[in-house]
């Protein structure tokens, strides 16, 4: 009878202690969890966890709108200790709390989602090897956030590299030929005359006798690898250059000091607007003296001081809206305003199918926008640095240890990540 009692307290004991086992390894931190609203300490480089966590084929949960748009994966000690390294905010959790955040997020009265991230994209920035006196806010950011990046440029371009790449960015960049239009105040400037002597190098080594249309096939590989699938993304003076460039495929609109001849004098009745991926109704501005393409861009006519220069962001449906979701992830709905050769767009020559992301009601200027071209995507972002309001040539580049919560620069980031998403599959 002592035997028996011996024996049922001991089972008991060894119960009480699988069970107190089993409820220690669910407490355990099987997840971890980057915040990205406003306790994150430095969301640029979160965006650099969230893509070396994918170059360890470990997935990642996007958590739109949940906390400024957070990060969640799988637990690993040396997931977490890159975490550590690179000065995150971030939370180890158990299971029972990443199933709870995924609950409140699956609720349809909630304007929230899970996006799972599953690969790497493969990133390439068109830009020149020889030194010009500006920098790029996405270089910058992918530097900065330790996104690796390869660099393209015409030669490349040309040869066929872009089906390599899931993602490309232009930025400081003419696609008509006339060199940003800073012959009238840069022509004798070493630089420039550097930059105009390499691209005319380079054109004439790839088969073309002018720039211009050496600068008009690369604009239609561009196209090419965005309608096969390619995510475009553009800042600065490359959104509306590019459009330009489409619109008049078969025209001359290079004046004499850009290519050697005079430009069609009625090219502007020419133009062919179906081409262009974002614009419409535009008109050139053909004075060689006045640093500008066309009326797209908003920089000289726009009345807004620097005091109310700011852009709001659209809310869209996470659940529905999936994409222009994930651009708009951010911890700030207003963002600061930011000139750049092309500041802003026009609103009344954006196309009626874009999708306007963030803009400038009262100005009737839009600043972010995005749309779909065959089986891929663009992104247009105007201005030309987040957090330096007017950058000039010649300025430093801008230092992303003084911005490291950016919500402007949050946006490019933004670019970077979504095409490795894929929507998760609903219950049955």
């Amino acid at each position: 009878m002592i035997m028996m009692h011996t024996t049922q307290t001991m089972r008991k004991i060894f119960l009480s202690a699988i069970l107190m086992f089993i409820l220690t390894l669910s407490s355990h931190a099987a997840y971890i969890l980057i915040p990205m609203d406003k306790v994150q300490k430095n969301h640029l480089k979160a965006y650099g966890i969230a893509y070396w966590t994918l170059q360890q084929d470990v997935e990642v949960s996007w958590l739109l709108n949940y906390r400024g748009g957070s990060f969640m994966f799988r637990h690993h000690p040396s997931l977490e200790a890159e975490c550590v390294v690179r000065g995150i905010t971030f939370q180890v959790i158990a299971d029972v709390q990443a199933d709870a955040i995924l609950l409140e997020i699956s609720d349809p009265a909630v304007n929230m989602d899970e996006m799972r991230l599953q690969k790497a994209p493969r990133v390439a920035v068109y830009t020149p090897e020889n030194k010009l006196p500006w920098d790029d806010a996405v270089t910058l950011a992918l530097t900065y956030a330790e996104i690796p990046y390869d660099k393209v440029y015409d030669d490349e371009v040309i040869a066929g590299v872009l089906p390599m790449y899931d993602w490309l960015h232009l930025h400081h960049e003419d696609f008509t030929g006339q060199y940003g239009k800073f012959w009238a105040a840069y022509r004798n400037a070493p630089w420039y005359q550097e930059d105009v002597r390499k691209t005319e190098e380079a054109a004439a080594r790839l088969g073309f006798s002018k720039v211009s249309h050496l600068k008009r096939a690369v604009a239609l590989k561009i196209r090419e690898f965005t309608a096969g699938g390619g995510y475009l993304f553009a800042m600065c003076s490359a959104p509306d250059s590019y459009d330009v460039t489409l619109s008049a495929l078969d025209l001359d609109i290079c004046d004499v000091m850009f290519d050697g001849d005079p430009a069609d004098p009625n090219a502007n009745s020419k133009l062919d607007y179906h081409n262009c991926f974002a614009f419409t109704g535009f008109s050139l501005v053909t004075n060689p003296y006045e640093y500008e393409i066309s009326n797209i861009d908003v920089t000289t006519t726009r009345k807004v001081t620097k005091a109310n220069d700011f852009f709001t962001l659209f809310d869209f449906s996470a659940k529905w809206d999936a994409v222009p979701t994930m651009l708009t992830q951010s911890h700030e709905r207003i963002i600061k305003g930011f000139m750049g050769q092309t500041t802003a767009f026009n609103k009344d020559f954006v196309k009626p199918n874009v999708i306007v992301l963030g803009e400038n009601k009262a100005a009737n200027e839009v600043r972010y926008i995005h749309g779909i071209f065959g089986k891929g995507t663009w992104t247009f972002y105007g201005g030309h640095d987040p957090e330096d309001y007017q950058h000039l040539v010649g300025d430093p580049p801008t230092d992303l240890n003084m911005y490291p919560n950016s919500p402007g620069y949050r946006l490019i980031l933004n670019n970077v990540l979504f095409p490795a998403a894929k929507k998760k599959k609903q219950k049955t």
